[in-house]
């Protein structure tokens, strides 16, 4: 073996690198250099068994080989920060002591940080102190925590607060143990070893900017290729850590107690540990740590000491490591769940930074790579620090600190831009000289380097780009080309993009921010496409995203081109046109091009790349470029920027001082050049500009003149700031007004930016007006303008920022501008040319705001859904349903598989054998997924998952937001449909088998999860859940917010599916379920907690048994449940699940362990988290502030936040009532906030928003204290909170009316002190006083009342005005009557459709939802049936066919109609016999609404017989696994059976009975005036109480029609 590396610290060679020396080499050097009899090996669990029994049976040869007595013992603590801590330190000491180690044994630390931190602590305090050495297994430990001596252990207080300097003994470093290493944790020990480099080696930076791309593409390589993994960056990797470890031995050497110089190597910690502090554990040391670096080297700066190109070059360095760069960083935020960092938390993190100076902080500051400022970290002052970290600044007015200022702005983005493409396309070396250093040029750079068209090395300290181009071979690249809203990016890599070759991806892709993706595109694809370049728009037509495809390049000759929006199209145009395939003449249409300078610009520097632009001098606007390849100069220089040059410019003329720009004079390539001439001179500035310097003084403060107009089109950029200078120019004679023209293009930008301009102004109270092509400004006097209220909106928009800070200066008042680091896209330091240049003082404002983890929902609304599961599952009837809820095509991947090769499938297997099927099945897969992107159904086989690239797309299309549905079916159930079902080949491999290979695989392929249930009706009501779930249609927690009180009932069954009939009667006024999964008993694992299967079957039974929103709950021991407190894992799994299923809510106990809040948080999509801690211990207080620590958690995760105590006495509840109180001033966040016990009652009283309740007829009450909602509805009442209202019944007759008992009933069952009343009166004049009383409660509304009642009423409801009744009055509280004053809003409803159409659903009718195509009839033409045409409307069906003895009738009822109510009339047995044979044709439903005491007329009795039998014959042919069953409902209900029951019934129909319709309305009705719906079978089952008593009362056996409609209103002939 050759002999490792060593390295000298502290004067002794004790650190060892190479690879492969743990084990022996490490071993012997133990035995030979630091011997003892007693040595403690120290790791974490995780490391132990890959790593530990090979090095003990390695020690035990080399001591048995020398015959020694050394002894070595294993100690293991669980991996992770939370064992850095006092208590391990102490478990670990007293088993030391028990194992009699001595002051001569030898500590071993193996692992990361927090092995080597804690028991070097040990070993430094163990009987005074004993040797121990480092064995470092991460990147991070190696290069950092190993090296130094520095141990410790955490408190509550802070990290690393109480420790000891302890050198080790020996530091080996194997550098294999980096191939296990996974990649996270090798980019987070990155992070240092940038660091080191930043602060003491510019060479070594260098090399790291060199080597990232090879280095992170061995990191990608997955662990599991074991020690070849690192093989192709072997060395690179040693001379990095060799490097590392090499600084951080020199700086220790040097200052070992951390007297000074030691300081430098915390560069970035100062304020990346605050950041570690509130986002740890989700984000690493090094993660935070490089988060740090880019704001230190931003504050360094702001202060002066380093200049713009270093903190770019540090930023593009941590991002080609794939570090986070900015706390707003993609990934931070989805790891931390958006976790909030205020300025105020992380100042007073930083407060107790070790490096501190007592109250004074200290940081490192860089000078440049390579160096610092000082040899020490400096002092820096708490408003400095708050300036970086503040999303917002406060500019103070300030007058520039010296009369003469020289300013030299960035370089120019549009010239720098331009020139990273040109030498991208040509041949040679090109150095860049005053490269603008922005995200705009650094989103440009990071594109052309995925696209490989050249290399690029920071030269001199990074004051020079030296680009390497490729002449225009650019390799295509499987990245994304994320451009942010770098508008020329997009605009020049479009056509760039169509220059690529292919690879083994062949399309690239462009995409950027929210306002890019509505930036305009659309000329410049048109043109491109034009001329042979394939590129196709991903989202929205005319903007970005979009694919180019490689390989087709530009065909050449003649394009043709609209430039009046942008003239960066054409300049996208020019620079790439010498690589078409042929000379190309652009031509430019549509009028003027926008923007002409800039494309002049354009010309001359391709010139001064080689390659010249011919302007035609016949034909306007039209231009001839040569093919040709570029050839880059040797140097380039850019010109600062002339629009960024407008802002110091503008400060001198508004303040009345001198400004020189030095590099842009009348020679510049740029339009805005002209600005001091064309602009400022008008306005009484004196301008001096020669041809490379333009210098400017203003006139004395106030004396800025307005220009009558300017047409600013040659400098559109430059509007802004002439706007800002408008703003308060002045003149003797009327108004100060200053019209600019020329300028539509800036509508277009980063945002409207006229707009943009009036809106601001008007702020300051300056009047502005938006014209055709420009803006129009009023100006006032500098003193009158006002303080902008909650500041400037800088729309993302670095020019309107800028601008608007120049106006700050003269402002009377500070004025704070919001976005300050929007100014990064072209003058990153802009707040800091202000401060140290003139002298201006800012100060920090933290404007943001907490915000929940919120992933939003998934757009899924038009993407196509997959559906994956076991053959015999029920994937084919669910996707036909889904079809036809969506109204979306659905496709059967088998079916089409037959189709298309035009072999069934057993064929296919026979002919191609399984692997050909399986491939075929794979292409059509892949075609499908391309060709139906959208607004499809496709289920596939069973076997698809079988493929591992299968498994890959699906993965891969659900990780992108698209739906794939896993539909499950108990195993069992399979195996015995498929013993039956022989349209398959039988598998290979034995069934049960199968299901558990594939089950991993479904449930690692699908996003959600349904099972196949077995009715049709519970298949359409968890569809539409699942649907309305995973698309968001629906949002129960907006509603239940808009809710005055709202309720849900806790389950306490063990099993739901046993339990049907109680679980519907729990559910009777709550506003949701809540499953506590806990108390669930699986009957197949009793004594066992329930499975993932079992909980899934019931989650199932309960989404087909109800409507009402699921709260998934899993409720630990610890805080009253009966799951086990320890069982985190399996009940993740659960939550998972739970997700997967759609629940509505999910309870997440914020005690659970880290990972699992952020996988829930992360993963919910359209599912709410009720964020929760119980305290059943009563442990916590609300008055003493011990419960605000929750809160606080529980904000951070929860959409809900839900807090459960314990009321000792009555002082409890109102302590909590104040708790309250205050969480609602503090946060909008719902809460759920009550008490437990019997005290705590009062609590659930005064709760509001979804107050947990029990049920008598649940087994059990969730909590103690826990009240069902009756009765705290009935508490309410007796305190007055809920008022007595009064219901009326308004009609005549209507003395035998069922309705008083019926809804009496109601609302004593649900605690309402309410009461129902008849009111007699064929006068609806007479009822007005009533309806407009206080009391007023609602009514019901009968014949001869309702079409009269009509215009008492505020407004009448769709339903209601299309029937032309109404039966239902409601009031709205919420709303003010029209009509009268002081009273109610009162609303006329039509219940008697909702009636036909809850009976008709409960009885198994869907309507469109089960098939788009299915009919329905209606027998008769009377009243009832346009209530009946609405009904069937209303769910879906057409043609709507009526048929009856009179045709006026029918016909009357059809024209009522609008056409696409698609009404027929069947007139004859020859019509019936023309709807066709299909199931779908033939009516799947029908409505009678003929009379029950009459015999039908014998034509219409023949016809309505061929029709029902035909129809019940085609159904039962019908091919589904569950033929659809034909249902007559009956709305007469005397006698019992009807002729047309009896018709029907012959014929094989399924028939309702017509007092089930009244039983639907009267539960409409009470629903409608409560928001309680009652059971359709208490509702039947208190009028069939009623009409017996009737019938014993009048002694009769049949009611009079007077008297029905009385009660029900449902055949009253004014219906018609």
């Amino acid at each position: 073996m050759v002999e490792p590396t060593k390295i000298s610290i502290l004067g002794k060679k004790d650190i060892i690198v190479d690879y492969d020396i743990w084990g022996s080499y490490i071993v012997f050097d133990l035995l030979d250099n630091v011997t003892s009899s007693l040595y403690v090996l120290i790791t974490d669990t995780n490391l132990h068994d890959r790593y530990v029994p090979s090095f003990k049976r390695a020690f035990d040869e080399a001591v048995s080989q020398r015959g020694l007595q050394a002894r070595l013992s294993i100690y293991q603590i669980p991996p992770g920060e939370t064992s850095k801590s006092r208590a391990t330190k102490a478990e670990i000491e007293d088993w030391m002591l028990l194992q009699d180690f001595d002051t001569k044994s030898v500590i071993v630390a193996l692992g990361g940080g927090v092995i080597g931190d804690l028991s070097g602590y040990v070993a430094a305090t163990f009987k005074r102190g004993i040797r121990f050495v480092n064995v470092p297994s991460t990147l991070l430990a190696m290069v950092d925590s190993s090296i130094g001596g520095k141990t410790a252990i955490d408190t509550p207080a802070g990290k690393n607060l109480i420790g000891a300097f302890w050198q080790p003994s020996r530091i080996y470093i194997d550098l294999n143990f980096l191939n296990s290493l996974p990649a996270r944790e090798f980019i987070n020990g990155m992070a240092e070893v940038i660091k080191t480099a930043a602060i003491w080696s510019e060479s070594k930076f260098s090399a790291l900017e060199m080597n990232a791309a090879r280095i992170m593409e061995a990191i990608h390589t997955s662990p599991d290729a074991g020690d070849g993994r690192l093989a192709s960056v072997r060395d690179i990797l040693k001379e990095i850590v060799i490097g590392s470890a090499s600084i951080k031995a020199e700086v220790v050497t040097s200052d070992e107690k951390e007297g000074g110089l030691r300081n430098l190597l915390n560069f970035g910690h100062s304020i990346g540990h605050a950041f570690e502090g509130i986002l740890t554990p989700q984000i690493l040391h090094g993660e935070c740590v490089a988060i740090g670096m880019i704001l230190e080297a931003a504050l360094a700066r702001f202060l002066g000491v380093l200049d713009e190109g270093a903190t770019a070059r540090l930023a593009k360095c941590l991002s080609s490591y794939e570090l986070p760069i900015s706390p707003k960083d993609s990934t931070v935020q989805h790891r931390s769940a958006k976790k909030h960092c205020s300025v105020h938390q992380l100042l007073s993190i930083m407060a107790v930074d070790k490096k501190n100076d007592g109250r004074k902080k200290r940081v490192v500051l860089l000078s440049r790579i390579g160096g610092t400022h000082e040899r020490r970290a400096s002092v820096v002052s708490d408003g400095d620090i708050r300036v970086i970290l503040s999303s917002g600044i406060l500019v103070a007015p300030s007058v520039p600190k010296q009369p003469r200022i020289s300013c030299t702005p960035p370089g120019s983005k549009s010239i720098s831009n331009r020139a990273l493409v040109l030498a991208c396309l040509g041949k040679g070396t090109c150095r860049i000289t005053n490269l603008l250093y922005s995200d705009d040029t650094g989103v440009m750079l990071d594109a052309l380097g995925k696209l490989k068209g050249a290399s690029f090395t920071w030269e001199k300290n990074g004051t020079v780009l030296a680009v390497s181009g490729n002449g225009g071979d650019l390799k295509v690249t499987r990245d994304e080309l994320y451009l942010g809203n770098a508008g020329t990016a997009s605009r020049f890599l479009t056509s760039v993009a169509t220059l690529v070759t292919g690879g083994e991806h062949d399309l690239t892709i462009l995409t950027g921010n929210d306002r890019m993706k509505k930036r305009p595109i659309g000329p410049l694809v048109d043109a491109l496409r034009d001329n042979g370049a394939v590129v196709k728009y991903l989202s929205s037509q005319g903007s970005l995203p979009l694919s180019v495809k490689a390989g087709a390049g530009i065909e050449g000759g003649e394009l043709r081109l609209a430039a009046t929006i942008s003239s960066q199209y054409v300049s996208s145009l020019l620079i790439c046109a010498p690589y078409a395939k042929t000379p190309v003449t652009l031509r430019l249409i549509g009028g003027k091009p926008i923007s002409q300078p800039y494309i002049d610009m354009t010309i001359k520097m391709m010139r001064s790349f080689g390659i010249h632009v011919q302007t035609s001098s016949t034909e306007d606007h039209t231009y001839h470029i040569p093919q040709g390849v570029y050839h880059n100069p040797e140097n380039y220089e850019i010109e600062s920027d002339a629009s960024s040059a407008t802002y110091p410019l503008a400060i001198a003329a508004i303040s009345g001082t001198t400004c020189c720009i030095p590099n842009i004079g009348s020679s510049s390539l740029q339009g805005d050049s002209r600005f001091a001439v064309e602009v400022l001179r008008p306005m009484g500035c004196e301008v001096q500009q020669d041809e490379t310097s333009t210098t400017v003084t203003g006139p004395p403060k106030g004396s800025l003149k307005p220009i009558d107009e300017v047409d600013m089109e040659p400098m559109t950029d430059a509007f802004l700031t002439a706007s800002i200078l408008a703003a308060v120019a002045q003149t003797t004679k009327g108004k100060a007004t200053t019209r600019i023209i020329g300028i539509a293009n800036q509508r277009v930008k980063e945002c409207n930016r006229i707009r943009a301009m009036k809106d601001e102004l008007a702020k300051f109270g300056v009047a502005a007006r938006e014209l055709p092509d420009g803006i129009e400004i009023d100006g006032i006097l500098h003193s009158d303008l006002h303080l902008p209220r909650d500041g400037i909106h800088c729309y993302d928009d670095h020019r309107v920022a800028m601008s608007f800070s120049v106006l700050a200066t003269i402002a009377p008042r500070g004025t704070l501008i919001r976005e300050r680091k929007c100014v990064d896209k072209t003058w990153p330091g802009w707040w800091d040319t202000l401060r140290n240049l003139y002298g201006i003082r800012m100060e920090g404002i933290d404007l943001e705001q907490k915000q929940n983890a919120e992933k939003g929902s998934i757009e899924k609304s038009q993407k196509s859904i997959f559906i994956i599961g076991m053959r015999g599952a029920g994937k084919t009837t669910t996707g036909s349903l889904m079809g036809s809820i969506l109204n979306w095509p659905f496709i059967d991947l088998d079916t089409q598989l037959e189709r298309d090769s035009g072999q069934s499938i057993p064929d296919i297997i026979n002919q191609s054998g399984w692997d050909g099927f399986r491939a075929k099945e794979l292409a059509l897969l892949k075609s499908l997924m391309q060709s139906k992107p959208t607004r499809h159904v496709i289920s596939c086989g069973g076997g698809v998952v079988e493929l591992e690239e299968a498994r890959q797309i699906l993965c891969n299309y659900k990780q992108a937001g698209g739906l794939v549905i896993l539909v499950q079916r108990n195993i069992e159930d399979i195996m015995a449909y498929l013993e039956i079902d022989k349209s398959r080949p039988a598998y290979v491999d034995d069934m049960k088998s199968v299901w558990l290979r594939r089950k991993p695989w479904y449930d690692n392929c699908s996003n959600c999860q349904i099972h196949s249930l077995v009715s049709t009706n519970q298949r359409v009501r968890a569809l539409n859940r699942l649907i309305n779930s995973f698309m968001g249609t629906t949002q129960p927690l907006d509603a239940f917010r808009k809710q005055e009180r709202s309720y849900f009932v806790s389950l306490t069954l063990p099993n739901i599916s046993a339990a049907t009939t109680v679980l519907e009667e729990s559910a009777v006024g709550s506003d949701a379920i809540e499953l506590r999964v806990d108390l669930l008993e699986d009957p197949q694992n009793q004594h066992k907690l329930p499975s993932v299967d079992y909980v899934a079957s019931q989650v199932a039974v309960l989404q087909s048994f109800t409507t009402l929103p699921i709260i998934f709950t899993v409720r630990s021991e610890s805080e009253g449940g009966k799951w086990p407190d320890g069982a985190h894992e399996q009940a993740l799994s659960l939550y998972v699940l739970a997700l997967k299923m759609g629940v509505e809510f999910l309870d997440l106990e914020i005690r659970l362990p880290e990972p699992i809040l952020q996988t829930v948080t992360q993963s919910k999509g359209n599912t709410k988290v009720i964020a929760s801690h119980h305290d059943p211990k009563g442990t916590l207080s609300w008055s003493n502030g011990s419960w605000v620590q929750y809160y606080n958690r529980a904000l951070l995760y929860g959409d809900v936040v839900k807090l459960v105590g314990v009321a000792k006495s009555q002082k409890d509840n109102f302590e909590l009532l104040q708790f309250k109180s205050w969480a609602r001033s503090l946060h909008e966040t719902p809460m759920i906030a009550i008490n437990m016990g019997y005290a705590g009652r009062l609590s659930r009283i005064q709760n509001l928003f979804l107050t947990p309740v029990s049920h008598p007829s649940l087994p059990m009450k969730a909590a103690p204290g826990q009240l069902s909602a009756a009765e705290i509805n009935t508490a309410l009442s007796l305190h007055g909170v809920i008022e007595p209202k009064s219901f009326h019944l308004f009609g005549k007759p209507i003395a035998q009316s069922m309705s008083p008992a019926m809804h009496n009933a109601f609302f004593k069952a649900n605690g309402l002190p309410h009461v129902y009343h008849r009111h007699e009166t064929d006068d609806a004049s007479s009822i007005e006083d009533l309806i407009r009383s206080a009391d007023f409660g609602g009514a019901s509304v009968t014949i001869p009342l309702k079409l009269p009642i009509m215009p008492f009423l505020d407004e009448i409801n769709e339903a209601a005005q299309v029937i032309g009744a109404v039966n239902t009055i409601v009031p709205d509280p919420s709303r003010v009557s029209r009509q009268h004053q002081g009273s109610f809003y009162l609303v006329g409803h039509n219940t008697d459709w909702q009636g036909m159409q809850i009976v008709l659903a409960n009885a198994g009718a869907h309507g469109g939802q089960l098939d788009n195509a299915q009919s329905a009839l209606v027998v008769g033409g009377g009243g009832t049936s346009r209530a009946a045409v609405y009904t069937l409307h209303a769910m879906g069906y057409s043609p709507l066919y009526m048929l009856g003895r009179s045709k006026d009738k029918l016909q009357a009822v059809a024209d009522y109609f609008p056409a696409s109510y698609n009404v027929a009339l069947l007139n004859s047995q020859e019509d019936v016999e023309a709807i066709g044979s299909t199931s779908s044709s033939w009516p799947a439903v029908a409505i009678g609404t003929i009379p029950a005491d009459q015999p039908i007329d014998s034509a219409m009795r023949r016809t309505l017989q061929y029709l029902m039998r035909s129809a019940a014959t085609t159904a039962t042919a019908a091919s589904s696994p569950e033929p659809q069953q034909r249902i007559l409902l009956e709305m007469a209900y005397k006698p019992a059976l009807t002729p047309l029951m009896e018709l029907a019934e012959e014929a094989g129909w399924k028939t309702v009975q017509g007092l089930e319709v009244l039983a639907g309305q009267g539960v409409g009705q009470f629903e409608l005036w409560t928001g309680i719906r009652p059971l359709l079978r208490d509702a039947r089952t208190c009028l069939q109480d009623s009409l017996s008593e009737l019938e014993k009362n009048l002694e009769c056996t049949k009611l009079t029609s007077d008297s029905t409609s009385a009660g029900f209103g449902l055949w009253g002939e004014e219906m018609m």
